[in-house]
């Protein structure tokens, strides 16, 4: 259970979408005065050197951010999250990527606080180190448990100020994972019904993959906005991640237009064959979002 490790994957096509969703949330989030609590469920190593041993390895960032990086055609919602992104490159060459944690901590104020959670103990030991090489006001607003993502939110929910976002972002490597995320959510929304919750999940050659959004749009009485970016044709071995979807319960009213502002242009950057695609749904909506006269996005030519 402890062989995954996200800086293989830092920076690649899921990263873009989960953060460039997560941005939104979180600037939506410190709109209001009221302060506001994130729960991180898997929360990683939060920063990753792109030039290490690890990211090095598989380069799967070349194919995520680094496509965007040099671009000068970026809607809103994708501006807003490089940006971010270039805080952490203050030289301009890309070096580095902020996991989830420190998205998130670059959007606190002094009263919001951060919640995270990590099993793995090295990702747990570096996560711990990079909080503490970040700074006092990092280990005030953050605490890191080595304990079940899974479980974390029981003893959390609901926030002393009654506003949070938590993100489920496991690594799915063992199937019961997909159960497992959906049952988390289910029990937080019985402790936290007005909480905004985002749950990722992978395309993969896997029915757990499949049946998991199902699952959600299937949630009774929820309110949920649901994104989806495919970068590719599956492969023939059924191996391989060829997108990614982030579900969010008790979405802003601001999300749906900064993704529609934002998919169809992702697909085509990111896209890295004729099956590249996005996709936006809304309870309420059966339709997948397409623009008029588009009912694919083709991958940008390469």
């Amino acid at each position: 259970m402890f062989s995954y490790r996200h800086a293989f994957h830092a920076g690649n096509h899921a990263d873009v979408l989960k953060h460039v969703v997560l941005v939104q949330l979180l600037r939506h989030l410190a709109a209001k005065d009221t302060p506001f609590w994130v729960i991180d469920t898997h929360a990683g190593a939060g920063l990753y050197a792109l030039e290490g041993e690890w990211a090095a390895q598989r380069r799967e960032f070349a194919d995520g951010v680094g496509r965007l990086w040099e671009r000068t055609d970026l809607p809103p919602a994708v501006a807003d999250y490089l940006a971010v992104v270039r805080a952490f490159n203050p030289d301009g060459v890309l070096r580095h990527y902020p996991g989830s944690p420190f998205i998130v901590l670059r959007h606190l104020r002094e009263h919001d606080r951060l919640r995270l959670f990590e099993l793995h103990p090295n990702e747990h030991r570096v996560l711990s180190r990079n909080l503490e090489e970040a700074g006092r006001e990092a280990m005030q607003r953050a605490r890191v448990q080595a304990s079940d993502g899974f479980d974390g939110p029981k003893a959390l929910l609901p926030p002393p100020p009654r506003r949070a976002l938590v993100l489920i972002d496991p690594a799915y490597e063992d199937k019961r994972d997909y159960a497992r995320a959906f049952g988390t959510l289910r029990d937080a929304l019985g402790r936290f019904a007005t909480g905004c919750y985002a749950i990722w999940y992978p395309q993969v050659q896997r029915r757990e993959s499949l049946d998991l959004p199902r699952r959600l749009e299937g949630l009774s009485g929820a309110r949920w906005l649901h994104a989806s970016l495919t970068v590719s044709r599956s492969s023939p071995g059924g191996f391989g991640l060829h997108g990614s979807g982030m579900f969010v319960v008790n979405p802003p009213w601001t999300l749906r237009a900064a993704l529609e502002g934002c998919l169809p242009w992702l697909a085509r950057t990111l896209g890295q064959d004729a099956h590249a695609r996005a996709g936006l749904r809304e309870s309420g909506d059966p339709g997948a979002f397409r623009p008029p006269g588009a009912p694919r996005y083709p991958a940008r030519p390469r």
